[in-house]
């Protein structure tokens, strides 16, 4: 015999009412049946059940009035928080989503009623009061209408394949408790209408692929076997272990030790669209021999900037001034948090360096007005378009789903109810009004969330987030050829600052330096902790000491970790194990410091080759003087400045 089914009760409540007579004003009390209300765990499926009670007494709904959970208004300010309320219905258009969470533990219960097959007149009858008992899976469930008449009463609408149970009356409130619990496993939205309308959209309960945006459906190829049968890998949400099942998959049997270069480079080309590695050199890039690039030089850094330093650099009308030495200062020491908001804007490019109070008043009205025509865009789809509409589904059920686990232990966005998340949501699905074309990638939460964080409002988290998009925009297009540029900029990196290093790598079927994969594509969001991902990246927005700065950050992790590595002989997978376990380890101040000497080092190298140079935004080597042609408007005025070296093709400057 099988085993018996496992049943977890999640929700109970006694009182609820179901009114047989379907005359307006037939509630005569030896007409109503009181029964439970149940929301219930049963084989991995949540169910909604009703159970009459045999020996109700419905003189209890005689206490129901004024205060029971008779009347509930959506409260835009908290959230989807229900307030209890005579007031009639009044909704805006950009009254808030409600986002699913996790499931909270709860105690084991029995008796729950069997699910009846979803079709038509499926209901649980039998007689008298049992045959008002019913039980349906709440993904068939589609939308609640909350309705009120001294009372609130919910009408619960299923799939057009089920037939819906009768109405459920509140007599003794708790209709919110009810709503509160569904929502911890649904995700419910406001619908526009006469009346308060509350659709409903259950997740798919089935575990599911947490890496899908980065791997084509098309080339799951050899992984796919080996992932799909493991799928507790990815419903975690992380990268890591996600990175290491791919690669594990990649390793296949002990036998198959050493792999061709071209075989790995293949494989990789399989599961991340777009990368594909040509053995041979890139054009323009040389081959790197061993070469002498002298003692590193050391570094030193700041204290942050204070609220006062920051003051020094705006005149009297609010301009910055003497930026160059104020980037240069927030390079080597970051910001105190206090200054944060306000100086974001600045190094994301939403407020111009050069602006005024007055004028960056006038901007964020018309940035303000521009945010919310596009969040009105999607807030307005109606179901019925949304159903014609695949890309929007998609793209909002991906943002339900990661903004469900981002950032949960932070006390910003921790615990049921949050309006962070709430922002968080939002801000994505207009992020996705502002650019169709590239819409929603898993991923792009990561970078939102520390910006929200920071600047606490929905409308400048949006335009820096934006301006931060821009940058990144390349590791989320469909082809990825930003992260396919990241890394062969990166192996070469790595074959001049320690090519026994490389060497060692490639021997493991390394060189290619995946396990660097989710340093670059969400910029350490998930190496750091979280105060260390804000300093690092407004390091990082300063545009110092040179272009592509983070691939020295990577250099100078690897540096750190080479010995280990080489000392232990780590194969393929110890590799991946030990670069993936490094996360929440490192220390920030260690490896800027670190980082910003590896680039003083390359500088200072005679002869660099021109690959790196152009990697790292430096000149060419000039001329012999000989040879010179004279040019006007060589000089850099502002070496420190990174509009003025873009312009110039002058280099920033290190400082010490």
């Amino acid at each position: 015999m099988a085993a018996d089914s496992v049943l977890k009760v999640l929700f109970e409540l006694e009182g609820v009412f179901i009114h047989p007579s379907s005359e307006e004003g037939g509630s005569e009390q030896d007409s109503l049946i009181s029964g439970c209300l149940r929301i219930v765990d049963k084989d991995a499926d949540v169910l909604v059940e009703y159970r009459p009670l045999e020996d109700s007494d419905p003189s209890n709904m005689l206490c129901a009035g004024k205060d029971s959970s008779s009347v509930m208004e959506w409260d835009q300010c908290s959230g989807e928080k229900l307030l209890e309320t005579q007031q009639s219905y009044e909704t805006e258009w950009d009254m808030i989503n409600a986002v699913s969470f996790k499931r909270r533990s709860v105690t084991n219960g029995e008796g729950s009623l069997n699910p009846a097959p979803c079709l038509p007149g499926s209901l649980n009858h039998s007689s008298e009061r049992s045959r008002w008992a019913f039980s349906f899976s709440l993904s068939d469930l589609r939308c609640i209408r909350v309705k009120e008449q001294g009372w609130s009463f919910l009408l619960l609408q299923l799939s057009e394949s089920c037939r819906s149970p009768p109405a459920l009356h509140f007599h003794q409130g708790g209709s919110r408790d009810f709503l509160d619990s569904l929502r911890r496993f649904a995700v419910i939205s406001q619908a526009a209408g006469e009346e308060v309308c509350l659709m409903v959209s259950s997740p798919n309960r089935a575990l599911s692929q947490s890496f899908e945006n980065l791997l084509d459906e098309n080339n799951f190829g050899l992984v796919n076997q080996k992932f799909r049968n493991d799928p507790y890998v990815t419903t975690l949400g992380g990268f890591s272990k996600v990175t290491n099942y791919i690669f594990d998959a990649f390793r296949g049997t002990e036998e198959q030790h050493q792999r061709p270069p071209e075989e790995v480079a293949d494989l990789l080309g399989e599961v991340i669209p777009g990368l594909e590695i040509n053995q041979q050199e890139e054009p323009g890039f040389e081959v790197i021999t061993r070469m002498d690039l002298g003692v590193r030089p050391p570094v030193s850094r700041r204290d942050p900037v204070s609220s006062e330093e920051w003051s020094r650099h705006q005149d009297a009308e609010g301009r910055m001034i003497n930026v160059p030495l104020l980037k240069q200062i927030i390079f080597k020491g970051g910001l105190c948090h206090a200054k944060r908001k306000e100086a974001w804007k600045f190094l994301l490019g939403f407020f111009p360096w050069e602006s005024t109070v007055e004028e960056r008043k006038v901007l964020h009205r018309d940035k303000t007005d521009e945010y919310f025509r596009m969040k009105l865009q999607w807030k307005s789809v109606s179901e019925q378009q949304e159903r014609r509409n695949s890309k929007l589904r998609d793209c909002r059920s991906l943002i339900e789903k990661d903004v469900n686990r981002t950032d949960r232990t932070n006390r910003f966005y921790e615990g049921l109810d949050n309006p962070g998340l709430v922002l968080l949501h939002d801000i994505l699905m207009t992020y996705c009004m502002y650019d169709f074309d590239l819409g929603y990638v898993q991923g792009m939460s990561d970078l939102l969330s520390p910006v929200l964080y920071v600047m606490e409002s929905e409308v400048d988290a949006f335009w820096c987030f934006v301006s931060f998009m821009d940058q990144m925009h390349q590791n989320f297009e469909e082809q990825m050829q930003g992260m396919k540029t990241q890394l062969i900029q990166l192996s070469t990196l790595l074959r001049l600052l320690d090519l026994s290093f490389w060497n060692y790598l490639e021997a493991q079927d390394s060189g290619y330096l995946y396990f660097c994969f989710r340093w670059l594509l969400i910029r350490f969001k998930r190496e750091l902790s979280f105060q260390d991902v804000l300093r690092l990246w407004e390091v990082m927005w300063t545009g110092l000491p040179c272009q592509n700065f983070h691939l020295l950050l990577c250099c100078a992790i690897l540096d750190s970790e080479k010995q280990k590595i080489m000392e232990e002989n780590y194969g393929f997978n110890e590799i991946l194990k030990h670069i993936n376990e490094l996360s929440m380890k490192l220390e920030i101040e260690e490896i800027l410091q670190k980082a910003e000497g590896i680039g003083l080092q390359i500088k200072s190298c005679k002869d660099l080759p021109a690959s790196i140079s152009s990697i790292l935004g430096w000149d060419p080597p000039a001329p012999p003087p000989a040879l010179r042609t004279p040019q006007r408007g060589a000089a850099c005025s502002s070496p420190l400045s990174r509009d003025s070296s873009a312009q110039n093709g002058c280099s920033p400057a290190f400082i010490s």
